[in-house]
């Protein structure tokens, strides 16, 4: 092979190495997360945070069983040295964000600068963020009308179960799950028929069942009522006002019981208009049997458009995780020169040992 050439070629495959080698260098950082449906949402978010220098790799809990969840997160996390070099723990907040360290877990999450937090109850808020839902009913049905709205539906919802869901943060942070469980709030807020002509009528039932609700607890529990008022108060520096419960209840509950109900029978109204648009502008009984056709083909489960509905990037409690992860990051690239510090000076150390 002439000279000239080989130098070439040698050339070329340097520059290739050299432009694979940032790649091949990047440091992976595993994030645990609790479950399957978890992994998206933090990959979408943890790829922003991608460059030259690292990478993240979203992972279940255990690579050896199916075992999932955020108490195994937080255990195969919490006693090793690499969390926070090699290791970050990604997580639902549940109640532990509003709890602010009077549990175990909630101290944990909340003070671990690797642990890494929804500060909404779990994913599914996300996903059900008011101002997206227009979007998901737009992708499930590909009409674009605006039906429905939800982001004053949701504000007014929040408003009216807003002092209920206060009792029932209050007794969890007692540590009392007994005298006004979960489930019962959830039975006192869930959306049963709901017409969209005139959904103040189910915003009102709401409202009758969680008064009936309040009153019981406030005969009761009336020496409690004071200490409700001022954890209100509290948690405002938390996000939670009266116009952003629905972010903080259970997320499976907001999900099923709440945001379901609306967007089932909005996207059933939105179908049935552009299927009456296609038989109304078909020129014949084939032309609408094949637009229909291709219409229904087109359309998608409004369930799983809201599980992979990803509109939620302007909420402040995005930006918050965010923020976060921006610190994490600045932390882990002050640390990185430090370490390379320390590695060439314990190399120097042992060559002079030698």
């Amino acid at each position: 092979m002439p000279s000239t050439l080989r130098h070439n070629l040698t050339s070329a495959y340097l520059d290739a190495a050299r432009r694979l080698s940032p790649k091949q260098k990047r440091r992976r950082i595993v994030a645990y997360v609790e479950s399957y449906d978890d992994v998206a949402f933090w990959r979408t978010l943890l790829a922003e945070f991608e460059d030259e220098e690292r990478y993240f790799q979203v992972m279940l809990p255990s690579s050896t069983t199916l075992a999932k969840g955020k108490k195994m997160v937080l255990m195969n996390t919490l006693n090793t040295a690499e969390l926070g070099h090699s290791l970050i723990a990604c997580v639902d907040s549940d109640y532990d964000f509003l709890l602010q360290g009077v549990t175990q877990v909630s101290r944990k999450l909340n003070n671990n600068p690797y642990i890494f937090q929804t500060y909404a109850y779990a994913i599914e808020n996300f996903h059900c963020y008011a101002g997206s839902l227009h979007e998901v009913c737009v992708q499930a049905t590909l009409n674009d009308r605006p039906l429905f709205d939800f982001e004053g539906f949701l504000k007014r919802y929040s408003q009216i179960v807003y002092p209920l869901f206060l009792w029932n943060v209050w007794f969890y942070r007692q540590h009392d799950n007994n005298s006004f469980p979960m489930y019962e709030l959830n039975g006192c807020t869930r959306l049963h028929d709901i017409s969209l002509r005139q959904p103040e009528r189910c915003l009102a039932d709401v409202q009758h069942r969680v008064q009936g609700k309040l009153s019981e607890l406030g005969r009761r529990y009336s020496e409690h009522v004071a200490g409700v008022e001022e954890l209100g108060k509290e948690l405002k520096r938390l996000g939670l006002t009266p116009d952003t419960t629905y972010l903080y209840m259970q997320g499976h509950h907001i999900m099923d019981n709440v945001v379901m109900k609306l967007l089932t029978p909005a996207c059933a109204q939105l179908r049935r208009e552009r299927e009456q648009e296609i038989r109304r502008l078909a020129a014949h009984s084939v032309q609408f049997h094949n637009e229909l056709t291709s219409y229904e083909n087109s359309q998608t489960n409004v369930s799983l458009m809201l599980k992979k509905n990803d509109n939620y990037k302007e909420l402040y409690l995005y930006q918050w995780i965010k923020a976060d992860l921006s610190r994490f990051v600045e932390r882990e690239a002050q640390a990185q020169p430090l370490q390379g510090e320390r590695k060439q000076t314990e190399q120097n150390e042992h060559t002079q040992e030698h």
